[in-house]
């Protein structure tokens, strides 16, 4: 029989359909600037989110972000610029062969971006998986870094430390809010599951995990290939937006960025993880105008190159110090918790009135 289905299901579909019609709205409606905003906004949230999954969920610390991301990146760069274009980029050696004519679409694109940083992530974590701790930090972090410098000395694919230029912008905010959608609701439902409770098994203790028969490597890598195919989607809106990549983008600096955002919202939330990537846009945009040198009433102001990353630091602390958990925790918003709510502001409000 057809089930029908539940009030809160049709809200959250009804939710999603407005944001994607106030994308195309914003399209045309919205400064190009805002636009980049939330641009930046909705592809933080997917690199958090996958952050969230690895380790607020599964309990493995990664610092492999930045060089997954950079793969997405490249992927879709070399995929969607034309062949005249590549050839007026390639300097340092002319594109191979295999590239040198090729143009994709976005979508395909961006899927195979997606995959192929699945694959990497599955190189990275069957090895580094069987880790724990320090150990699991250092090796993804070392993973991240060799592939920066393969993307450097690949000269005839990637263009080296030049990079690529000129990318075009088949990306909208319709996609990118797409996206996060997308990625946000895959990853709500596989922490709900059956798997998703197993991976919170593991991250709370790992021998019982396995006393109870859960297979801690499968477990631990799917997660882990999960994460780095939707690092691989938000590499890839990220190359979109900038127009522009090189291997420079994605140091360590970007891991440390999403780590703040994920601390910012709580690690183990996906609404707060979505809170804290806008905060971290924002500020970022308005600590930007702080740090350029500008003219004000007269006076040379030479800017504070660095104030961003001391800013963010200065948070992070202070977060460490004074709240843990994060803006969230591990609270999650639902229609649910609206409702009761918006229920006892009424009671409260109709209690005031019969007092009066």
């Amino acid at each position: 029989m057809f089930r029908r289905p539940s009030k809160t299901t049709v809200l959250t579909l009804a939710a999603m359909v407005v944001l994607l019609a106030f994308s195309v709205w914003a399209e045309h409606g919205l400064d190009p600037y805002i636009i980049r905003i939330l641009n930046m906004w909705c592809i933080y949230t997917i690199l958090v989110a996958s952050f969230n999954l690895i380790y607020g969920i599964t309990g493995q610390f990664s610092l492999a972000h930045a060089g997954l991301a950079a793969i997405g990146a490249y992927t879709v760069s070399l995929l969607t610029l034309s062949p005249e274009a590549k050839q007026l980029s390639f300097l340092l050696a002319p594109p191979s062969p295999l590239i040198a004519n090729v143009q994709w679409p976005l979508l395909p694109a961006l899927l195979l971006g997606g995959v192929l940083a699945a694959l990497i992530g599955f190189v990275i974590g069957a090895p580094a998986l069987r880790l724990h701790g320090d150990y699991l930090l250092i090796v993804t972090l070392g993973f991240s870094e060799i592939i920066r410098l393969i993307l450097v000395n690949l000269s005839s694919v990637t263009n080296g430390a030049m990079g690529l230029k000129g990318v075009p912008y088949l990306s909208s905010l319709t996609w990118t809010i797409g996206a996060t959608i997308v990625a946000l609701t895959v990853i709500r439902r596989l922490i709900t599951s059956s798997y998703g409770r197993a991976l919170m098994c593991i991250r709370e203790d790992e021998i019982a995990a396995e006393a109870l028969g859960v297979n801690l490597f499968r477990h631990k890598t799917i997660a882990f290939v999960f994460s780095s195919f939707f690092v691989g989607i938000a590499g890839g809106l990220y190359a979109e937006i900038l127009g522009t990549v090189d291997p420079n983008t994605f140091r360590p600096a970007l891991t440390y960025a999403v780590i703040t955002m994920a601390i910012l919202g709580g690690i183990r939330s996906l609404t707060g993880g979505t809170i804290a990537a806008g905060i971290y846009t924002v500020m970022s945009e308005l600590l930007r105008t702080v740090e350029a040198p500008q003219m004000i009433f007269g006076w040379d102001y030479p800017g504070l190159p660095g104030l961003r990353q001391l800013f963010f630091a200065t948070m992070l602390l202070l977060l460490i110090l004074f709240a843990r958990k994060g803006l969230m925790g591990s609270k999650e918003f639902s229609w649910d918790w609206l409702f009761s709510r918006s229920k006892s502001s009424d009671s409260k409000g109709s209690e005031r009135s019969h007092e009066q």
